[in-house]
């Protein structure tokens, strides 16, 4: 593990129960089918605006190809496998997330989500053997990779040449660690006016 990946690690530490916690919770005993569906609901409205901000931050497609690591459509494929309808999952609130300032913050957030998908091997695995039936909408937990934790890391390292740019990432992970908070912990991830598979 690079060091700016060690100094994240280190420096964020607080957050990583909480947010750890809302993957975790789809490995115990209470969680079922539809919990596994409002969880990827409540991602799909925190990923999607996230990789819409990802994407117009100036200077970050000269770090990394941030379009090549998009994965909201796998939620939305794995979401209409789930038998909510497209008219459904275009309604889904979504976390207002604007386009970063600069590369080392939007970075800063890609370590939040890069991290999180660390957890998605174990936790499909896990549904998968409880309930068979999810198989064929879990392609968003299956496309959490070492593979593609290694890229983040080899394009982090380089990037951080400068105290200030290293405090551009760390300011962008606290940042994004809090608003993951704020939306999993506290907002409502679901439509009140219809049922999703209405």
């Amino acid at each position: 593990m690079g060091t700016m990946l060690a100094r994240l690690d280190v420096e964020t530490r607080a957050f990583h129960v909480s947010t750890d916690g809302v993957w975790r919770e789809l490995t115990g005993r209470a969680a079922t089918p539809a919990t596994y569906m409002h969880q990827l609901v409540r991602v799909y409205g925190f990923e999607a605006p996230l990789e819409a901000a990802l994407a117009y931050t100036p200077g970050i497609a000269a770090v990394l190809d941030v379009r090549g690591r998009v994965r909201s459509g796998l939620i939305a494929r794995d979401l209409l496998a789930l038998g909510i309808s497209a008219a459904n999952i275009a309604e889904l609130p979504q976390c207002m997330i604007a386009p970063f300032a600069s590369a080392g913050e939007a970075l800063g957030w890609m370590y939040v989500l890069e991290r999180a998908a660390l957890l998605h091997d174990p936790v499909r695995r896990h549904l998968i053997a409880r309930f068979p039936q999810l198989a064929d909408a879990t392609a968003y937990l299956a496309a959490g990779t070492d593979a593609r934790w290694n890229e983040f890391a080899d394009a982090l390292e380089p990037y951080v040449s400068t105290r200030a740019l290293q405090q551009q990432v760390l300011g962008g992970a606290r940042d994004a660690f809090r608003c993951a908070l704020d939306w999993f912990g506290g907002r409502e991830a679901l439509p009140r006016r219809r049922s999703l598979t209405g």
